[in-house]
Protein backbone atom coordinates (compact mmCIF):
# COMPACT_ATOMS: atom_id res chain seq x y z
CA UNK A 1 0.00 0.00 0.00
CA UNK A 2 1.25 3.90 -0.74
CA UNK A 3 1.36 6.19 1.47
CA UNK A 4 1.70 10.32 1.19
CA UNK A 5 5.38 11.48 2.09
CA UNK A 6 6.38 11.58 6.07
CA UNK A 7 6.53 15.20 6.10
CA UNK A 8 3.04 15.47 4.75
CA UNK A 9 1.81 12.84 7.01
CA UNK A 10 3.55 14.64 10.11
CA UNK A 11 2.18 18.38 9.02
CA UNK A 12 -1.62 16.87 9.31
CA UNK A 13 -1.85 14.46 12.07
CA UNK A 14 0.67 17.05 14.49
CA UNK A 15 -1.88 20.00 13.98
CA UNK A 16 -3.99 20.32 16.97
CA UNK A 17 -2.20 17.78 18.85
CA UNK A 18 -1.08 18.62 22.53
CA UNK A 19 1.14 16.02 23.14
CA UNK A 20 2.98 13.08 21.86
CA UNK A 21 4.34 10.67 23.86
CA UNK A 22 7.23 9.69 23.01
CA UNK A 23 7.41 12.20 20.26
CA UNK A 24 9.83 11.18 18.44
CA UNK A 25 8.71 7.80 17.72
CA UNK A 26 5.91 9.11 16.01
CA UNK A 27 8.02 9.85 12.83
CA UNK A 28 10.00 6.34 12.74
CA UNK A 29 6.68 4.90 13.05
CA UNK A 30 5.12 6.74 10.47
CA UNK A 31 8.70 5.70 8.17
CA UNK A 32 8.28 1.76 9.29
CA UNK A 33 4.73 2.01 7.71
CA UNK A 34 6.23 4.03 3.95
CA UNK A 35 9.03 1.40 4.04
CA UNK A 36 6.65 -1.76 4.62
CA UNK A 37 3.53 -0.80 2.90
CA UNK A 38 1.70 -1.51 6.15
CA UNK A 39 -1.03 0.77 7.71
CA UNK A 40 -0.48 2.34 11.70
CA UNK A 41 -3.17 0.48 13.79
CA UNK A 42 -5.06 3.78 15.25
CA UNK A 43 -6.79 2.79 18.61
CA UNK A 44 -9.48 4.98 19.97
CA UNK A 45 -11.73 3.50 22.73
CA UNK A 46 -15.06 4.84 23.52
CA UNK A 47 -17.22 3.90 26.81
CA UNK A 48 -20.70 4.00 25.68
CA UNK A 49 -22.01 5.77 28.84
CA UNK A 50 -25.04 7.69 26.97
CA UNK A 51 -23.15 10.38 25.57
CA UNK A 52 -24.85 12.87 23.42
CA UNK A 53 -21.89 13.46 21.26
CA UNK A 54 -20.71 17.11 20.60
CA UNK A 55 -17.45 18.99 18.99
CA UNK A 56 -15.33 18.59 21.96
CA UNK A 57 -15.67 14.52 21.49
CA UNK A 58 -15.27 14.90 17.67
CA UNK A 59 -11.66 16.31 18.29
CA UNK A 60 -10.02 12.84 18.63
CA UNK A 61 -12.45 11.34 16.20
CA UNK A 62 -11.70 13.65 13.41
CA UNK A 63 -7.82 12.64 14.40
CA UNK A 64 -8.91 9.28 13.42
CA UNK A 65 -10.27 10.02 9.92
CA UNK A 66 -6.98 12.33 9.45
CA UNK A 67 -5.13 8.70 9.94
CA UNK A 68 -8.24 7.22 7.62
CA UNK A 69 -7.59 9.11 4.86
CA UNK A 70 -3.45 8.54 4.90
CA UNK A 71 -4.48 5.64 4.55
CA UNK A 72 -4.25 3.79 7.83
CA UNK A 73 -6.37 1.35 10.01
CA UNK A 74 -8.71 3.19 12.69
CA UNK A 75 -9.63 0.53 15.52
CA UNK A 76 -12.73 1.60 17.48
CA UNK A 77 -12.88 -0.20 20.83
CA UNK A 78 -16.70 0.07 22.33
CA UNK A 79 -15.56 -0.23 26.04
CA UNK A 80 -18.76 -2.33 26.70
CA UNK A 81 -16.76 -4.08 30.15
CA UNK A 82 -14.65 -0.95 30.74
CA UNK A 83 -18.31 0.89 30.78
CA UNK A 84 -18.97 -1.11 33.66
CA UNK A 85 -16.38 -0.20 35.76
CA UNK A 86 -16.18 3.41 34.84
CA UNK A 87 -13.59 6.02 34.19
CA UNK A 88 -12.23 7.30 36.98
CA UNK A 89 -10.20 9.85 34.85
CA UNK A 90 -10.84 13.40 36.37
CA UNK A 91 -13.36 12.49 39.00
CA UNK A 92 -13.05 12.90 42.54
CA UNK A 93 -15.84 10.53 43.08
CA UNK A 94 -16.59 7.10 42.09
CA UNK A 95 -19.04 6.82 39.05
CA UNK A 96 -22.03 5.29 39.02
CA UNK A 97 -21.82 2.04 37.57
CA UNK A 98 -23.99 0.76 34.34
CA UNK A 99 -25.94 -2.10 34.26
CA UNK A 100 -24.97 -4.25 30.96
CA UNK A 101 -28.22 -3.90 29.20
CA UNK A 102 -27.82 0.25 29.61
CA UNK A 103 -24.19 -0.24 28.46
CA UNK A 104 -25.36 -2.29 25.16
CA UNK A 105 -28.39 0.02 24.47
CA UNK A 106 -25.88 2.95 24.76
CA UNK A 107 -23.11 1.80 22.43
CA UNK A 108 -25.62 1.37 19.64
CA UNK A 109 -26.78 4.80 19.69
CA UNK A 110 -23.16 6.08 20.59
CA UNK A 111 -21.93 4.12 17.07
CA UNK A 112 -24.43 5.77 15.31
CA UNK A 113 -23.22 9.03 16.28
CA UNK A 114 -19.25 8.53 15.64
CA UNK A 115 -20.05 7.20 11.98
CA UNK A 116 -21.00 11.04 11.43
CA UNK A 117 -17.32 12.09 12.25
CA UNK A 118 -15.63 8.05 11.58
CA UNK A 119 -15.79 6.25 8.34
CA UNK A 120 -16.71 3.05 10.13
CA UNK A 121 -16.60 1.08 6.43
CA UNK A 122 -13.43 1.25 6.83
CA UNK A 123 -12.89 0.87 10.35
CA UNK A 124 -12.52 -2.50 12.93
CA UNK A 125 -14.97 -1.89 15.32
CA UNK A 126 -14.49 -4.19 18.28
CA UNK A 127 -16.20 -4.71 21.90
CA UNK A 128 -13.70 -5.46 24.77
CA UNK A 129 -16.01 -7.66 25.99
CA UNK A 130 -15.29 -10.59 23.65
CA UNK A 131 -11.89 -10.73 25.94
CA UNK A 132 -12.90 -9.55 29.12
CA UNK A 133 -15.05 -11.84 29.18
CA UNK A 134 -13.61 -14.66 28.74
CA UNK A 135 -11.03 -14.16 30.96
CA UNK A 136 -10.66 -16.68 33.95
CA UNK A 137 -10.12 -15.39 37.49
CA UNK A 138 -6.29 -16.91 37.57
CA UNK A 139 -5.95 -14.68 33.92
CA UNK A 140 -7.18 -11.59 35.75
CA UNK A 141 -4.72 -12.15 38.82
CA UNK A 142 -1.80 -12.24 35.94
CA UNK A 143 -2.48 -9.15 34.26
CA UNK A 144 -2.97 -7.32 37.88
CA UNK A 145 0.52 -8.62 38.85
CA UNK A 146 2.08 -6.50 36.02
CA UNK A 147 0.94 -3.28 37.53
CA UNK A 148 1.60 -1.87 41.34
CA UNK A 149 -0.20 0.13 43.81
CA UNK A 150 2.96 3.17 43.93
CA UNK A 151 1.90 3.21 39.50
CA UNK A 152 -1.62 3.79 40.33
CA UNK A 153 -1.56 6.28 42.92
CA UNK A 154 0.95 8.17 40.51
CA UNK A 155 -2.66 8.92 38.61
CA UNK A 156 -3.62 12.64 39.45
CA UNK A 157 -7.43 11.83 40.02
CA UNK A 158 -6.29 8.75 42.45
CA UNK A 159 -3.10 10.91 44.07
CA UNK A 160 -5.79 13.73 44.57
CA UNK A 161 -8.55 11.25 46.03
CA UNK A 162 -5.66 9.52 48.50
CA UNK A 163 -4.36 12.58 49.98
CA UNK A 164 -8.10 13.61 50.42
CA UNK A 165 -8.50 10.57 52.41
CA UNK A 166 -11.25 10.03 49.93
CA UNK A 167 -12.28 5.96 48.73
CA UNK A 168 -10.75 4.68 45.80
CA UNK A 169 -12.57 1.16 45.37
CA UNK A 170 -10.40 -1.75 43.95
CA UNK A 171 -12.74 -2.07 40.69
CA UNK A 172 -11.94 1.25 39.64
CA UNK A 173 -8.20 0.78 39.71
CA UNK A 174 -8.88 -2.13 36.96
CA UNK A 175 -9.95 1.01 34.63
CA UNK A 176 -6.92 1.83 33.62
CA UNK A 177 -5.34 -1.80 33.75
CA UNK A 178 -8.06 -3.05 31.09
CA UNK A 179 -7.50 0.40 28.82
CA UNK A 180 -4.23 -0.61 28.52
CA UNK A 181 -4.77 -4.59 27.99
CA UNK A 182 -6.94 -3.41 24.94
CA UNK A 183 -3.60 -2.04 23.39
CA UNK A 184 -2.14 -5.50 23.67
CA UNK A 185 -5.10 -7.13 21.96
CA UNK A 186 -5.30 -5.14 19.05
CA UNK A 187 -1.55 -4.55 18.50
CA UNK A 188 -2.21 -0.61 18.62
CA UNK A 189 0.52 1.41 16.96
CA UNK A 190 -0.87 4.76 18.07
CA UNK A 191 -3.73 5.15 21.26
CA UNK A 192 -5.54 8.53 20.44
CA UNK A 193 -6.78 10.53 23.43
CA UNK A 194 -6.94 13.03 26.31
CA UNK A 195 -3.98 14.38 28.45
CA UNK A 196 -5.79 12.95 31.41
CA UNK A 197 -5.32 9.53 29.32
CA UNK A 198 -1.11 9.89 29.93
CA UNK A 199 -1.10 7.35 32.33
CA UNK A 200 -3.02 4.34 30.57
CA UNK A 201 -1.06 4.64 27.48
CA UNK A 202 2.02 4.64 29.22
CA UNK A 203 1.14 1.67 30.94
CA UNK A 204 0.07 -0.11 27.74
CA UNK A 205 3.75 0.61 26.38
CA UNK A 206 4.78 -1.13 29.18
CA UNK A 207 2.27 -4.63 28.82
CA UNK A 208 2.90 -4.46 25.22
CA UNK A 209 6.72 -4.87 25.93
CA UNK A 210 6.08 -7.59 28.37
CA UNK A 211 3.61 -9.41 25.63
CA UNK A 212 6.99 -8.92 23.36
CA UNK A 213 5.41 -6.19 21.03
CA UNK A 214 6.29 -2.95 19.42
CA UNK A 215 4.93 -0.48 21.57
CA UNK A 216 2.50 2.24 21.22
CA UNK A 217 2.55 6.13 20.99
CA UNK A 218 -0.21 8.44 22.57
CA UNK A 219 -1.51 11.32 20.86
CA UNK A 220 -3.00 13.95 23.13
CA UNK A 221 -5.95 16.25 21.83
CA UNK A 222 -6.45 19.20 23.96
CA UNK A 223 -9.74 19.81 25.13
CA UNK A 224 -11.95 21.85 23.86
CA UNK A 225 -13.22 25.01 25.53
CA UNK A 226 -17.27 25.34 25.67
CA UNK A 227 -19.51 28.47 24.55
CA UNK A 228 -18.02 30.21 27.61
CA UNK A 229 -14.93 30.35 26.46
CA UNK A 230 -13.13 28.73 29.77
CA UNK A 231 -14.43 25.66 30.86
CA UNK A 232 -14.38 22.43 28.68
CA UNK A 233 -17.39 21.99 26.39
CA UNK A 234 -19.71 19.54 28.45
CA UNK A 235 -23.44 19.15 28.11
CA UNK A 236 -24.32 19.50 31.53
CA UNK A 237 -22.37 22.76 31.41
CA UNK A 238 -25.06 23.66 28.79
CA UNK A 239 -21.94 25.59 26.95
CA UNK A 240 -22.15 22.09 23.96
CA UNK A 241 -22.82 22.72 20.52
CA UNK A 242 -23.93 19.14 19.76
CA UNK A 243 -23.48 17.33 16.17
CA UNK A 244 -27.07 16.15 16.17
CA UNK A 245 -28.43 19.64 16.49
CA UNK A 246 -30.36 21.77 13.43
CA UNK A 247 -27.94 23.68 11.40
CA UNK A 248 -29.65 26.57 12.42
CA UNK A 249 -29.31 25.73 16.40
CA UNK A 250 -25.69 25.09 15.86
CA UNK A 251 -24.82 28.51 13.79
CA UNK A 252 -26.52 30.53 16.73
CA UNK A 253 -24.18 28.75 19.03
CA UNK A 254 -20.94 29.31 16.33
CA UNK A 255 -21.88 33.24 16.72
CA UNK A 256 -22.02 33.03 20.71
CA UNK A 257 -18.12 31.45 20.24
CA UNK A 258 -15.84 34.14 22.23
CA UNK A 259 -13.28 35.99 20.19
CA UNK A 260 -10.33 34.21 22.29
CA UNK A 261 -10.88 31.15 21.54
CA UNK A 262 -11.70 31.37 17.76
CA UNK A 263 -8.19 30.13 16.60
CA UNK A 264 -8.53 26.94 18.82
CA UNK A 265 -11.65 25.87 16.87
CA UNK A 266 -10.67 26.54 13.49
CA UNK A 267 -7.48 24.46 14.21
CA UNK A 268 -9.33 21.54 16.22
CA UNK A 269 -12.61 21.79 14.26
CA UNK A 270 -11.28 22.26 10.42
CA UNK A 271 -9.00 21.52 8.28
CA UNK A 272 -8.50 25.43 6.96
CA UNK A 273 -5.18 25.87 6.37
CA UNK A 274 -3.79 28.23 9.29
CA UNK A 275 -1.94 31.20 6.96
CA UNK A 276 -5.80 31.16 5.24
CA UNK A 277 -7.14 30.74 9.47
CA UNK A 278 -4.64 33.90 10.42
CA UNK A 279 -6.26 35.94 7.48
CA UNK A 280 -9.60 35.20 8.81
CA UNK A 281 -9.17 36.43 12.53
CA UNK A 282 -7.47 39.47 10.80
CA UNK A 283 -10.87 40.52 9.59
CA UNK A 284 -14.07 41.32 11.05
CA UNK A 285 -15.20 38.40 14.03
CA UNK A 286 -18.35 37.85 12.91
CA UNK A 287 -17.22 36.90 9.09
CA UNK A 288 -14.72 34.35 10.76
CA UNK A 289 -17.27 32.97 13.15
CA UNK A 290 -19.48 33.11 9.67
CA UNK A 291 -16.88 30.76 8.17
CA UNK A 292 -15.93 28.71 10.63
CA UNK A 293 -19.77 27.85 11.18
CA UNK A 294 -19.81 27.04 8.09
CA UNK A 295 -17.55 24.95 7.64
CA UNK A 296 -17.98 23.00 10.59
CA UNK A 297 -21.67 22.30 10.22
CA UNK A 298 -21.50 21.00 6.43
CA UNK A 299 -19.91 18.08 8.10
CA UNK A 300 -23.05 17.37 10.16
CA UNK A 301 -25.34 18.63 7.67
CA UNK A 302 -26.07 19.09 3.62
CA UNK A 303 -23.87 22.42 2.60
CA UNK A 304 -27.36 23.84 1.31
CA UNK A 305 -28.27 23.75 5.20
CA UNK A 306 -25.30 25.19 6.40
CA UNK A 307 -25.74 28.36 4.19
CA UNK A 308 -29.52 28.97 4.76
CA UNK A 309 -28.78 29.06 8.37
CA UNK A 310 -25.93 31.32 7.87
CA UNK A 311 -28.54 33.66 6.09
CA UNK A 312 -31.15 32.96 8.68
CA UNK A 313 -28.84 33.96 11.25
CA UNK A 314 -28.25 37.52 9.85
CA UNK A 315 -31.68 38.05 8.93
CA UNK A 316 -33.02 37.46 12.53
CA UNK A 317 -30.32 38.12 14.74
CA UNK A 318 -27.34 40.15 13.00
CA UNK A 319 -29.87 42.69 11.13
CA UNK A 320 -31.34 43.25 14.40
CA UNK A 321 -34.45 42.39 13.25
CA UNK A 322 -36.67 42.33 16.73
CA UNK A 323 -39.06 39.50 18.05
CA UNK A 324 -42.46 40.07 16.68
CA UNK A 325 -43.42 39.67 20.57
CA UNK A 326 -41.31 41.30 23.47
CA UNK A 327 -42.47 40.68 26.70
CA UNK A 328 -42.69 44.05 28.94
CA UNK A 329 -41.27 44.03 32.85
CA UNK A 330 -41.85 46.98 35.08
CA UNK A 331 -39.02 48.34 36.65
CA UNK A 332 -40.39 49.49 40.49
CA UNK A 333 -39.68 53.22 40.88
CA UNK A 334 -38.19 53.06 44.32
CA UNK A 335 -35.64 50.82 42.73
CA UNK A 336 -34.28 53.65 40.88
CA UNK A 337 -31.66 56.76 41.97
CA UNK A 338 -32.08 60.02 39.48
CA UNK A 339 -33.76 57.42 36.89
CA UNK A 340 -30.37 55.04 37.40
CA UNK A 341 -29.98 51.69 38.44
CA UNK A 342 -26.67 49.61 38.39
CA UNK A 343 -26.76 46.78 36.00
CA UNK A 344 -26.72 43.94 38.07
CA UNK A 345 -29.10 44.88 40.03
CA UNK A 346 -31.48 45.86 37.11
CA UNK A 347 -30.89 42.11 36.26
CA UNK A 348 -32.53 41.02 39.23
CA UNK A 349 -35.44 43.67 39.91
CA UNK A 350 -36.21 42.30 35.92
CA UNK A 351 -36.02 38.92 37.22
CA UNK A 352 -33.85 37.55 34.48
CA UNK A 353 -31.03 36.70 36.76
CA UNK A 354 -31.75 34.86 40.05
CA UNK A 355 -28.69 36.35 42.00
CA UNK A 356 -26.69 38.91 42.10
CA UNK A 357 -23.16 36.49 41.27
CA UNK A 358 -25.82 35.18 38.28
CA UNK A 359 -25.99 38.58 37.47
CA UNK A 360 -22.01 39.85 37.48
CA UNK A 361 -21.05 36.17 36.30
CA UNK A 362 -23.31 37.25 32.80
CA UNK A 363 -22.28 40.90 32.40
CA UNK A 364 -18.36 39.84 32.77
CA UNK A 365 -19.18 37.36 30.13
CA UNK A 366 -20.56 39.80 27.65
CA UNK A 367 -24.28 38.49 27.70
CA UNK A 368 -26.28 41.94 28.52
CA UNK A 369 -26.58 44.56 26.08
CA UNK A 370 -29.06 47.28 26.06
CA UNK A 371 -31.38 49.06 23.14
CA UNK A 372 -31.93 48.12 19.59
CA UNK A 373 -28.40 48.35 18.64
CA UNK A 374 -27.13 45.89 21.78
CA UNK A 375 -24.86 47.97 23.16
CA UNK A 376 -22.87 45.84 25.53
CA UNK A 377 -22.86 46.64 29.19
CA UNK A 378 -19.52 46.41 30.44
CA UNK A 379 -19.12 45.88 34.15
CA UNK A 380 -21.92 45.13 36.86
CA UNK A 381 -22.21 48.37 38.77
CA UNK A 382 -22.31 49.84 35.23
CA UNK A 383 -25.29 52.97 36.13
CA UNK A 384 -28.07 52.49 33.55
CA UNK A 385 -30.64 54.94 32.23
CA UNK A 386 -34.34 53.26 32.34
CA UNK A 387 -36.10 54.64 29.87
CA UNK A 388 -39.65 53.69 28.89
CA UNK A 389 -39.43 51.39 25.60
CA UNK A 390 -35.48 50.66 26.55
CA UNK A 391 -34.75 47.01 25.25
CA UNK A 392 -32.52 44.79 27.96
CA UNK A 393 -30.51 41.88 26.43
CA UNK A 394 -29.55 38.50 27.92
CA UNK A 395 -27.86 36.58 25.53
CA UNK A 396 -28.59 37.07 22.16
CA UNK A 397 -32.16 36.05 21.93
CA UNK A 398 -33.56 36.73 25.29
CA UNK A 399 -35.02 40.54 25.57
CA UNK A 400 -37.59 42.25 27.42
CA UNK A 401 -38.83 45.75 26.80
CA UNK A 402 -38.68 48.03 30.28
CA UNK A 403 -40.94 50.24 31.74
CA UNK A 404 -41.00 52.35 34.93
CA UNK A 405 -43.67 51.34 37.72
CA UNK A 406 -45.04 54.06 40.53
CA UNK A 407 -42.14 55.19 43.49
Amino acid sequence: MSFPPVEEQLALLTRGVEKIVPAEELRRKLEQSLRSGRPLRVKYGIDPTGIDVHLGHTVPLRKIRQFQELGHQAVIIIGNYTALVGDPSGRDQTRARLTQEQVENNARDYLNQVGKVVDLSRAEVVHNGDWFSAMSFLDVLELCSKVTVAQLLTREDFAKRYAAEQAIFLHECLYPVMQAWDSVKVRADVELGGTEQLYSFMLARDLQRDQNMPQQIGMMTPILVGLDGVRRMGKSLGNYIGIGESAYDMMKKFMQVPDAVMRMYFELLTDIPLPEVDRLLAGHPKDAKLTLARHVISGYHPSPEADEAADRWQREISQKELPAEIPEVVVPGTALEQGRIPAARLLQVTGLSPSSSEARRLISQGGVSLGEDKVRVETHDTPIDVTPGLLLWVGKKRVVRLSIGPN
